[in-house]
This record gives structure tokens, C-alpha cells and sequence, in this order.
């Protein structure tokens, strides 16, 4: 699939602009480490992309993600795609562990992309500049963009086998040049 098709099954699903940022962010991440590994950028791009199209019609466990992986399998998404976004469910860890550099992947970057967005939030310069100093100064911080899950991030890191301050800097690469498309361009 392209990004493109990606984009308008989102758009079908999915009305809240800030989940849709959050999906495009997680699909920058994700391809940016798919180009570093040699993987195919589409297909980690799309795990990236749709990992949440299902979020605001079944927000429930385990409505979301599993809603969501039988319209992507009526799709014709592959089955790879699929089980990594079945795999970043917690709760679905029983039946879809976490196995491959892409499911690793997917789970490591959603929250914390979620969580850069929200220091990004908070600065005037936006992603300009931001770095992982910042990040974790606001992760330690429990009041700050409480919904994240801190272990969520820390698991991640963990399973993707990468250093914490460098997994930042890469993501927050990563999203600088579509911050216009996620509403983090520096404040005017």
C-alpha cells in the first residue's frame, strides 16, 4: 500500500487532527529507523501510519487494535504490518509478543513520539532545537503530559536495544521535517 491509501484509510477512520499528527509521527519515526536498517520503508511506514486508525471508533482493550487488524486483513495489508500493530498492545502480549525489529520498532517510538510532541508543544521553538536533555528532564517530571506511559517508553528502549538519549534525538530527526504537517512548526 501507499502512503497515500494509508492516509485516506486514517482520514476514513479517524476525525481528532491530534491523533492523526500522532500517526504521522510514529510513521516518521518508524520509516527513519526502517532507512537505517535497510528495511522496506513502505511497509514500516505503514505499521507506523495505521497503528491507531481504530483508536477513536474502539478505544477500548481489545477493541483497538484488533477492530482495527480484521479491516486491515479485509485490506489486503500484509500480515507482517498487521501483527506489529497487534503487538503494541500490552494487553495483547500473550498472543502477539513482540518479535521482529518492526514490531520492536513500532512499540518503542508511538509513546515516546507522543510524549516529544508534547515538550515540542511547550516551547515557542516548537521541535526547533529540542533535544533529549529537554525530553527527559520532562520525563521525569510525572504531572507533564501525564497520560504517557514512562514505562511504556523505558520497555521500549529496552527491547529495541538502543540508548535512550539517542532513540530521542532519532525520533525527534525524524519528525523535524514534516513538523508543519504535525502542527509543531516554531510559534510566530
Amino acid at each position: 500500500m501507499s502512503h497515500a491509501a494509508d492516509l485516506a484509510l486514517v482520514r476514513e477512520y479517524v476525525q481528532n487532527e491530534n491523533l492523526v499528527r500522532h500517526m504521522l509521527a510514529v510513521e516518521a519515526a518508524v520509516r527513519a529507523y526502517a532507512r537505517q536498517s535497510g528495511a522496506d520503508e513502505d511497509l514500516w511506514g505503514s505499521a507506523g501510519l495505521l497503528h491507531d486508525f481504530d483508536y477513536e471508533r474502539w478505544p477500548t482493550a481489545p477493541d483497538h487494535p484488533l477492530q482495527g487488524s480484521r479491516i486491515l486483513r479485509g485490506r489486503g495489508y500484509p500480515e507482517e504490518v498487521i501483527y506489529a500493530i497487534l503487538s503494541h498492545a500490552d494487553y495483547l502480549q500473550d498472543q502477539f509478543p513482540r518479535k521482529s525489529l518492526l514490531d520492536k520498532t513500532l512499540y518503542a517510538c508511538d509513546e515516546l513520539c507522543g510524549f516529544i510532541t508534547a515538550c515540542a508543544l511547550v516551547r515557542p521553538e516548537r521541535l526547533q532545537g529540542l533535544k533529549a536533555s529537554s525530553v527527559k528532564k520532562k520525563l521525569k517530571q510525572a504531572s507533564f503530559a501525564a497520560a504517557v506511559n514512562r514505562d511504556d517508553i523505558a520497555r521500549g528502549v529496552a527491547e529495541l536495544g538502543v540508548d535512550l538519549d539517542a532513540h530521542i534525538d532519532f525520533c525527534i530527526a525524524a519528525m523535524l521535517p514534516i513538523a508543519a504537517e504535525l502542527g509543531l512548526e516554531p510559534a510566530s
